[in-house]
């Protein structure tokens, strides 16, 4: 039977983590395992995370930063473990509730036939909360529509979207020590990896909720890194080539 592994990265998430996790269970996806990556949360979500652990041994587990290392290296060390557990699937999302988790189990379906799942906001059928700002949702829609595509020329309509479902043989093919983006530019860099690997990738629409309960943790150095760290992206995988035609890379 498959195993799939949903990796869920943590900073002061405390409040929300528990309701998520028994989200998630009650989806019944046989063999799965929960990720919790804490980077080192001052408002206990780490023990929180263990306390769910000790709960249901065996379908949590915890990874703890031993410092507040950011969204890239929670995920790159969520990566390596799922594939230490030889899992055959790895789902990456938000713990805020701005994923919805029913969404998995057609991620899961769709995965069976592509490389990569992505979550989508900006293909038809998907949209973001109501309550966004203007200025918010023009940030989102320039990063997704403009800024990524003319510096990195990606076909994903949402380049910058944290849910995504891999197939792990997809991941092991990727150099996770090359991962330098750390904050809201993982996300694009990731997706930059996939297609000029050639990994056959679907986009599915989904419902971008607002944060239910907390801060968002998009501040200005994370906005600031994303803008530079597009054009580091392009000049260091330069040399990288696809193993696919290109042609047959995404479909959406």
């Amino acid at each position: 039977m498959s195993k799939t592994v949903i990796i869920l990265p943590t900073y002061n998430e405390a409040n929300n983590l528990p309701v998520l996790a028994a989200e998630l269970w009650a989806l019944q996806i046989p063999e799965l395992s929960i990720l919790v990556v804490d980077d080192n949360s001052p408002d206990g979500t780490g023990e929180i995370a263990d306390e769910l652990a000790q709960r249901r041994s065996g379908d949590l587990h915890v990874i703890h930063q031993p410092e507040k290392a950011g969204l890239g290296r929670a995920y790159v060390a969520g990566f390596r473990w799922a594939m230490d557990q030889s899992a055959d699937y790895i789902i990456q999302m938000d713990s805020d509730f701005s994923h919805s988790p029913p969404h998995i189990l057609q991620m899961l379906e769709e995965v069976q036939n592509v490389d990569l799942v992505v979550g989508s906001r900006y293909v038809t059928g998907g949209r973001v909360d109501e309550h966004w700002s203007f200025g918010r949702y023009l940030l989102s829609w320039w990063a997704n529509a403009v800024y990524t595509k003319i510096i990195l020329n990606l076909k994903v309509k949402d380049a910058t979207s944290g849910f995504k479902c891999w197939r792990a043989t997809a991941i092991q093919q990727i150099n996770l020590d090359s991962i330098k983006s750390n904050g809201y530019s993982f996300q694009f860099e990731m997706a930059y990896l996939a297609e000029r690997l050639g990994f056959r990738i679907v986009e599915i629409p989904i419902y971008f909720e607002d944060r239910r309960i907390g801060r968002s943790k998009m501040t200005i150095p994370v906005k600031v890194e994303a803008i530079f760290r597009a054009w580091e992206i392009r000049w260091r995988y330069r040399n990288l080539r696809n193993t696919n035609p290109p042609s047959n890379a995404t479909t959406n």
